[in-house]
């Protein structure tokens, strides 16, 4: 890759659009759900997995999950998506309100 494509490539991923909201960690043999929120989906399931699969995800009960069950026991989920139209602040409690909806419907454990 030239220093053109280089800079082109940065360009593009700082151009892009990017989705907040809600998503949910499904372990299907034991029925858990954990549920979170992300400042940008499309990056989130690469962390959690890579940080499980490293064995130092910070939520101990998905860990432990994890360890048990295996990888191909997990499914990620977008549950709800927002709009970026609202100011940081209103967002960001607009995203603490919607987390606590989803666990509470889910009676899931939160992330």
């Amino acid at each position: 890759m030239n220093e053109e494509e280089r800079k082109a490539a940065a360009a593009a991923y700082k151009d892009r659009k990017v989705e907040r909201g809600i998503y949910a960690v499904r372990c299907a043999p034991s029925g858990q759900i954990w549920v979170g929120s992300a400042p940008d989906l499309s990056t989130i399931q690469n962390r959690l997995w890579f940080t499980l699969r490293q064995g130092r995800n910070s939520h101990q009960s998905l860990q432990e999950a994890w360890t048990s069950h295996g990888p191909e026991s997990f499914t990620f989920e977008v549950v709800q998506r927002i709009a970026d139209d609202d100011v940081g602040y209103v967002r960001d409690r607009r995203l603490r309100d919607l987390l606590a909806q989803w666990v509470d419907e889910f009676q899931a454990i939160r992330i």
